[in-house]
Formats: structure tokens, sequence, C-alpha cells
């Protein structure tokens, strides 16, 4: 069956379709009900086990020694596997622990630690026992920790003494402490894993050390969970400041999961699957932790950067090392590569052709980069879309099917479950080809949020109440003839200059196009005379030899030339670096926020708060703010 079959086959008859795939996974009492009474849910009542789908039933299938996890830490020097019977002892024994000290299903416990195995196994321990854990990204602020443990009230946080950056040592404990001293909720205890690099001190009656807790403590069993228990929540950057929580159900995050991972990423099970992400991010959740281990792959658990440790060959030597089959970053890793070794140099030595896809997602994928890495890797470079909410892609190239041809700037086409509708300002079809917001039709499919935690009317607020009987993505682009999605920009990305709708990521893709940029962003600024403007600000290539001025000058032609003066595009400045969050993810609002003089706060995930410094005097430089 090619990608149409599949997806018609979908469309014809969703229920039925999604519990023909939840026969794929373990259950220990398979669901009668695709769908909860109000639809939101998924194999509601399915009985199954998050842990014992990931570890355990590979085990059972005789996998055992077969390698589940492969770390790989240039910051530390180390490289380790860990077997599915290995990963299986270790969360046995973690969930055993926390069980002793009583944990049950049902409690949540918080995650604080940095890309290491044990982040993997503290997961999985949590989902043995039915507990719903949430990963809050190592190195966090204590405010924004101390906001995730008021709203999720965990029994225990699991946290690691310290993160290694380069060149720098994160202590984790400090933060952590002034986290629980400022929230108002208080966990009952804390475990903590030392690393040799940064100890922690620890609190007597309160915090106890990784190993200690396990000692002498029976290993706990699977618990079946009902299809709709929480499996997790995940909190994402909210508009007002406080973070959303997105929770996922144990079932339908399993089915889709699995489902996604030959259909999708093309891999069979045993064959290494690498997200270079954190476990922070939701693509930590979906595809470093659960997707790969319940197909059965191997896992890159990897700590470093893709530039800086130690130089830009790093992803070319863990291809190569471990033989990954299927790799999946953000554009942005890309970029950096590329300014710090235009020509690939870097990458000679390494045999990286055992590499059969690259996969990017999380921000928009330039076709500058997409070229690139196609030109240096020899493999085709497939732009995916999905979200945090969704928690696996929307819109993919479903190369486990069907490759279908791809369209530089467009991740390719709706994968089955995802009815994508571009919409207009009243919530009617736009006609192919034309602008509008990205919506999609309700019921969401299995793997996605049914509200957030403890905030159902804001969950309602934020997604559902824009256009009734869809969700609202929060993207703006279009839908060619051919069915392929192009996201243009964020909603409020789209500006208005004149009357004239613009994408200030069509206006990113121009300047992209100039050989000495190596990263651009273009934001929306207020205009008296036109309402907005757009306003450049681009990164350069290792080795240009123009001045700041003769790039501006030809960046404004560059778009007057490909777009047209219907863009107004006549405000470009040079900048060091972007301000981004550490998932790679450019701070777009932040900027637009500095340039039109308003009131801001930086956010939680940013990469470098003092980069905004800099921007603030480009943008003076440039007459803004205006008055």
């Amino acid at each position: 069956m090619g990608y149409r079959d599949v997806y018609d086959a979908w469309k014809a008859d969703p229920e039925g379709w999604w519990m023909e795939q939840a026969k794929a996974v373990h259950w220990d009492r398979f669901p009668e009900a695709a769908r909860s009474d109000d639809g939101t849910i998924w194999f509601p009542d399915g009985l199954t086990n998050t842990c014992y789908n990931a570890v355990d039933r590979h085990v059972d299938a005789g996998h055992g020694t077969r390698a589940a996890i492969i770390y790989d830490s240039p910051v530390t020097g180390t490289t380790r596997t860990i077997t599915y019977a290995e990963l299986q002892a270790q969360c046995a024994s973690l969930a055993g622990a926390l069980k002793a000290r009583g944990v049950e299903a049902g409690d949540r416990v918080v995650i604080y630690m940095p890309m290491v195995p044990e982040a993997i196994v503290a997961m999985l321990a949590c989902t043995r026992i039915g507990a719903i854990h949430s990963v809050v990204f190592g190195g966090f602020a204590a405010s924004e920790l101390a906001t995730r443990i008021d709203d999720a009230q965990p029994k225990a946080v699991l946290a690691g003494s310290c993160g290694i950056e380069p060149g720098r040592v994160v202590a984790y404990k400090p933060l952590l402490d002034a986290a629980i001293e400022q929230a108002s909720h208080k966990p009952e205890f804390c475990v903590i894993f030392q690393r040799e690099q940064g100890r922690a001190e620890l609190i007597p009656g309160r915090d106890v050390d990784w190993f200690d807790a396990q000692d002498g403590v029976a290993p706990a069993e699977c618990v079946p969970v009902r299809g709709d228990h929480p499996c997790y929540v995940l909190y994402t950057s909210g508009t007002t400041g406080q973070p959303k929580g997105v929770v996922r159900p144990s079932g339908g995050h399993l089915v889709a999961l699995h489902w996604s991972m030959k259909n999708i990423y093309g891999v069979d099970p045993g064959e290494v699957f690498w997200a270079a992400s954190d476990v922070g991010w939701v693509v930590g959740h979906s595809y470093i932790c659960y997707a790969p281990l319940f197909h059965g792959n191997t896992t890159v658990v990897f700590e470093g950067k893709p530039v800086g440790t130690p130089d830009p060959s790093t992803f070319w030597r863990v291809i190569a090392q471990h033989d990954v089959k299927s790799f999946f970053t953000a554009p942005t890793a890309f970029r950096a590569i590329r300014k710090e070794d235009p020509k690939a140099e870097y990458l000679a030595g390494y045999d990286i052709s055992g590499l059969r896809a690259l996969y990017l997602a999380g921000e928009r994928a330039d076709p500058d980069t997409i070229l690139w890495a196609q030109k240096i890797l020899g493999v085709p470079v497939y732009d995916h879309w999905w979200q945090t909410e969704t928690g696996w892609p929307i819109v993919a190239n479903p190369a486990g099917i069907e490759a279908l041809p791809v369209k530089i700037g467009s991740p390719t086409v709706a994968m089955p479950g995802w009815d994508v509708q571009v919409l207009d300002d009243e919530g009617m079809q736009k006609a192919a080809g034309e602008l509008g917001s990205i919506a999609i039709k309700l019921p969401l499919p299995p793997g996605t949020l049914p509200t957030l935690w403890n905030a159902e009317d804001r969950y309602r607020k934020a997604y559902l109440e824009r256009f009734e009987g869809y969700y609202n993505t929060g993207d703006a682009g279009m839908i060619d003839e051919d069915g392929y999605l192009w996201i243009m920009a964020r909603t409020d990305d789209v500006i208005n200059v004149a009357g004239h709708r613009l994408s200030t990521g069509l206006m990113e893709e121009v300047l992209a196009t100039h050989p000495d940029v190596a990263e651009c962003a273009v934001i929306g600024v207020k205009d008296e005379l036109k309402g907005q403007l757009p306003m450049g600000f681009v990164t350069l290539q290792k080795g240009t030899e123009k001045s700041d001025a003769e790039i501006q000058k030809e960046l404004v032609a560059l778009v007057r030339d490909k777009i047209g003066p219907v863009a107004a595009f006549k405000l470009a400045t040079v900048v060091e670096r972007l301000p981004k969050t550490r998932s790679g993810k450019i701070l777009r609002k932040t900027m637009a926020q500095i340039a039109d003089g308003d009131t801001f706060k930086a956010p939680a995930t940013i990469d470098d708060p003092a980069i905004l410094d800099e921007i603030g005097g480009k943008v003076q430089a440039l007459g803004y703010p205006k008055g």
C-alpha cells in the first residue's frame, strides 16, 4: 500500500483503523472502546504499561542482549551501551525504590536531569508503577522549576547533581534547593544522581543518593494502568508566562509512537535511531525515550553539541561509530555546523554510508540548509512538522510507507489521523495556494493532548475556541494542489504591510540564499505609515570579507528582487548571534517586543540572555523603537 491508500483507509474508518494499529503493542486488556465518551482520549478502557512495552516485552521476546541505549558523551569522554535486559533491571530497581518510599500510581514525580541514561531510566521507572512524570529541562532557573513544582505537586523529585556544558559545569542541586524553597508545594523526598564532575550536598531527611535509595529494595513489577491514565505532564511555554502542562494519556501515546517509527522514520527493530535533542523537550520524550524503545530500536542518548564538543565533526563521528540509520535533529544544529565548516571538511574520514535519512523539525527548515545537508550527506533530508501538544508528527514524509518527492520548504503531507486544513479568519477553508491559519479537524488522533494539567478552561481558550470543531495550531501557511503543506510562520509572524499580508518566513528563505548568511530571522515591527515593516537580522559565515554595510545593502536588494517592493524590506542588520531557546528556536517574539519598545520577560528557555542586549543595540541603530 502506498501513502494515499493508507491515508484513505484511515479516513474511511478512523476508529477501526486505529484499533487495528493498537494490536501491534502489548495490552494486559485490549481496549473495547476506540475513544472516550467525550471523544478526546483514545483506548480509554484498555489496560497496559508503558515501561513493559518499552523494555520488558523485548526481554520476554528474547531480545534482552540487544542494545537499548547507546550513551555518547563527548563532554565527559564517555561511551557505553545498555542492553534491554540491563535497562529492565535498572528500571525495576529504581521503581522499587520509589514504591518503597510511598510513590503510587497517579502520584507525580518531577525529573530534573542532564542527558544521561539515568534520565531515561527515571522516566521509565515512573511509568513502571503508574507514577506520572514531569521532566523539567536540566539547568532551568529555580523560579521556573518552582512554578512547575507548584503546578504538578510532585511527591518526589529525581535530579542530577550537575549538567555539563562545553567548558563549564552547571550545578543543578543549588537550583533545585532554591526552587523547593520558593515553591509552595514541598516534595516529600529527592533522589540525587551524583556525577563526579560536580557532586551535590545532600540535605538530611529529604535527599537520598540514587544508589543508596535502591540498596536492599525489592525491584518493582509493571503495574497495568488504563489507556486514559496520564503517562506524563510536559510543560511548554504559555503566552501568559505561566507554563502549560501538556497531558499525555498512556494508551494513545503508546500506539501512535510505535506506528511512527517504521512508517515515518523508516527503521526496523534492532536498528540504531538517533534524535539529537534533550529529554526536557517533547522530541526527547517521544524520540529519545519512548518511540525507539517501544519499537525495539537502539536509541542514542547524546550529551554534547553539534559544534564545540570538540568540533563540527561530532555528529559525523556519532553516526559512523554507532551505525545510525535514521537521524533527527533541529535545523539550527546544521546551520551551526555549516557556519563553522561550510565546506564540510570535518566529514572527511567518517563512514556515514549506513545513514538512510535526515529528519529536521522544531522550527522552519530553510531551503538553503536542506540543500547543504543533502549535498554533504548524500541522503534524503525530510522536514517534518509537529508540536509539543501533538507528541508526534502531524505532517511528514512517510518514508516507511512510500518516500514521496521532497518539495524543499514543505514538510510534505498529513499523516493518518490528521485532517489538516487552512482556514480564513471566519473559519472557512481556503483554496489551494492561499495563506491562512493552519487548523486540524477534531477529533485529534492518539498520542495528542486531551487537555492541560488542571487547566481545562485554558486548554479550550488556547486551542479550541478560535475555530469551532478544530484544533488551532497557531501556525500559518498554505496547502498546495498536491496536498503538500507549507508552514510560513507562526500566526503572529504573518505581518501586515500597508494592507498586504506577508510571511516573514518567506523573507527568511530569501535572506538565507545569500552566500554569506549563516542564519537569519525576520520580525515585524510597528510603523505609523504602513502598520508594520519587516526587520531582518543575520549572522554571517566564517571567513566573510564584506563589511556589514555591504551585506545589509545586498540583503535589501535581494528581498526586493525576489519578493518585490511590496515587502518594504529596508531594515537589515548583522548580529553576532541570534537569541534562541536551548532547543534552538529563535526568539522572534522577544526580538519584536524589543524593537517595538514593549515590556518583555526573557523566556526561561533562553540560551544566553546577554544576547538580547546586542539585539537591543542593533535595533536602536536602525532607529527603533520609534518615538
